[in-house]
């Protein structure tokens, strides 16, 4: 029995609410999810402070907003100074260790500190050299050619390894969560250290491209529609927000079952890790969460993919607490954030940790904490991502008006949300009976404009911005792979 129990955070890279929490209309089916919400505790309104993937799991690490932490599109790296999650475990005698399967959640961007291991499934060999976007993108003399190029950079052998494993061995049916268990799972049952552990996993599944396996999908497909029928669909998100592809209500029909079988493919390991942390005796000694950085757009708004939008399908996300003090606790419908998760897991493991307990924004929801509820959720999206010239690069010339070069910030209540944009633009929904967002009133409120206004001005000039700008070198290796996930 150890004396403060372990944590793990697992997060569904870009699983939104409306397809995992429980409700009467989700089509999952969630076996694993749903029994540690009936053991746990399942927060219904729990929301992102950012729309994708860096900037939201900036914030789940340093319990700050954007403009504070300043890790966005505009400045695409987590700086030293605030303090992170993984450092202030590590320094409370905790054994700290990260899985990975989206770049964006590297060394390269910030993301290690704190983590005694961090250990990245797209990668055979643990290397700063990445050759598997080529193996899995070219074919032929040009993959041979491409290979050749970078196989002299930095140890040769494990490049043609790493250029090996993701040409021969990493399967497009699974992005990566069968080898995050099986590491899991090793090291769980080899770890001989007596100190609790702080484990952070990120599955990519369910992102865009959605190679969900075919036996799954052909559960959540609509009637006729067919595997190969399914992958014939486009999945550019780029060329469908700029008007170069056009889809129709079945195309979005089809990649919704996609999308959805997908999240139940990683039910299924989240299932599996539950498991290993029961076979090695942990599990009674462990708080888990598992949550979404962001959801997603699949049609809705006119969008696809995860960008230029603060509309709550991109940001409401799931959100299950198991274990210690959150056991029993049912379903919770106050307001939470992502950036709430910080202060709260260090109660859960009662750590001090003063310097990081200072520069938080976010505020315990722990049930002992004793603190008041929410009145609003925040989040912003600093710059668009892609930017406009890499649209312009990756799909051709934009169409006439194309509104999305712009930063948004917004501020959501139980009842309504604002969303801001820089370009003067104004948008506010009911979300208490329009949740889907579908009808701006905006222009009929305009008291209630102004109010939310308020709100927004004064939670901006009640703390210090971050001055973190302009572009973060990466290597070529880490471009490739984070084009061939649509980012750049």
């Amino acid at each position: 029995m150890v004396s403060r129990p372990n944590v793990v955070v697992v997060v569904m890279d870009t699983a939104r609410a409306r397809d995992v929490v429980r409700s009467a209309h989700r089509e999952t089916r969630l076996p694993a999810i749903d029994r540690l919400a009936e053991e746990g505790t399942e927060y219904t309104n729990a929301f992102a402070s950012a729309p994708w993937t860096l900037p939201s799991h900036a914030g789940l690490f340093t319990g700050t907003y954007s403009s504070k932490h300043g890790a966005h599109a505009g400045h695409k790296h987590l700086d030293e100074g605030l303090p992170t999650l993984a450092e202030a475990f590590r320094s409370n005698g905790y054994e700290t260790v990260a899985v990975s399967n989206n770049t964006w959640i590297s060394e390269e961007f910030g993301f290690a500190r704190g983590f005694e291991t961090l250990y990245k499934t797209w990668q055979y060999v643990q290397t700063d050299t990445d050759l598997g976007e080529v193996a899995r993108t070219k074919r032929g003399s040009e993959m041979v050619r491409a290979l050749a190029a970078r196989l002299l950079d930095g140890n040769p052998a494990i490049n043609a390894a790493n250029a090996v494993y993701g040409q021969f061995f990493r399967k497009r049916t699974d992005d990566g969560a069968r080898r995050t268990n099986e590491w899991l799972r090793g090291w769980l049952a080899d770890r001989s250290s007596r100190k609790p552990f702080f484990t952070f996993v990120n599955y990519l599944e369910p992102h865009l491209e959605y190679h969900p396996p075919r036996a799954l999908a052909e559960q959540y497909l609509p009637n006729g529609v067919t595997y190969d029928d399914a992958m014939a669909v486009s999945q550019d998100a780029w060329a469908y927000i700029t008007g170069h592809e056009s889809h129709t209500e079945a195309d979005f029909d089809i990649l919704h079952g996609l999308y959805n079988a997908e999240i139940a493919y990683l039910d299924r390991r989240i299932g599996d890790l539950r498991g290993y942390l029961e076979a090695t005796g942990e599990w009674e000694d462990t708080v888990l969460v598992v949550t979404g950085d962001h959801g997603e757009n699949i049609g809705d708004h006119g969008l696809m993919d995860h960008q230029y939008s603060l509309y709550d399908s991109l940001l409401h996300v799931p959100l299950v607490v198991a274990g210690g003090a959150f056991d029993g606790g049912g379903r919770v419908e106050d307001l939470v954030q992502l950036t709430d998760l910080a202060p709260t897991l260090l109660d859960a493991a009662d750590l001090d940790a003063p310097a990081m307990r200072e520069s938080i924004q976010g505020r315990s929801f722990h049930p002992d904490a004793n603190a008041d509820p929410r009145t609003h959720a925040i989040a912003e999206y600093m710059a668009p991502q892609p930017s406009m010239d890499a649209l312009r690069e990756q799909v051709g010339p934009l169409p006439d008006g194309f509104p999305y070069d712009r930063s948004l910030r917004a501020v959501r209540t139980d009842d309504d949300k604002l969303i801001r944009g820089s370009d003067g633009t104004r948008e506010r929904y009911e979300v208490r009976t329009d949740p889907e967002e579908s009808t701006d009133l905006a222009d009929e409120s305009s008291d209630r404009v102004a109010e939310l206004e308020t709100v927004l001005d004064d939670w901006l000039e009640s703390f210090e911005h971050s001055e973190a700008s302009g572009s973060v070198s990466m290597t070529d290796a880490t471009k490739d792979r984070l084009e061939d996930l649509g980012y750049l």
